[in-house]
């Protein structure tokens, strides 16, 4: 089962490493404790919407941002673990292309340019 907070965590941690900045610097920021700030980003803590929204803002960052890339990859979690239902109908695309297990993409990125081809090509 895939955590909600260790998400969460996850893409915190990334974009403060993207960002080139250490833990001190975000929880001085956020006017959050280096050790509580540390154990969002390990999934260890669930951050209150309070919490995640001035840590959102000391990144420069908006809190929507965050949460849709922990959507995506909560959806992709979800779709790699849950098992095939004999008996249920096949997925297609709208192409008429059945969907199969090898064809979901494996990251958020896989998705967006993913997207963004089919856009291109529409």
């Amino acid at each position: 089962m895939v955590l909600l907070r260790q998400l969460l965590g996850d893409v915190l941690r990334q974009l403060r490493l993207r960002q080139g900045r250490t833990l001190r610097e975000v929880s001085a920021a956020a006017r959050v404790s280096l050790g509580y700030l540390s154990e969002v980003e390990r999934g260890q803590k669930e951050a209150s919407s309070e919490l995640l929204a001035s840590i959102c803002k000391a990144l420069g960052v908006p809190l929507s941002h965050v949460l849709r890339d922990v959507s995506d990859q909560l959806a992709l979690a979800e779709l790699q673990q849950e098992p095939v239902m004999s008996g249920a109908p096949e997925h297609e695309r709208l192409d008429g292309e059945p969907i199969t297990a090898d064809s979901i993409p494996a990251t958020p990125e896989t998705i967006e340019s993913a997207l963004r081809a089919d856009m291109v090509a529409a």
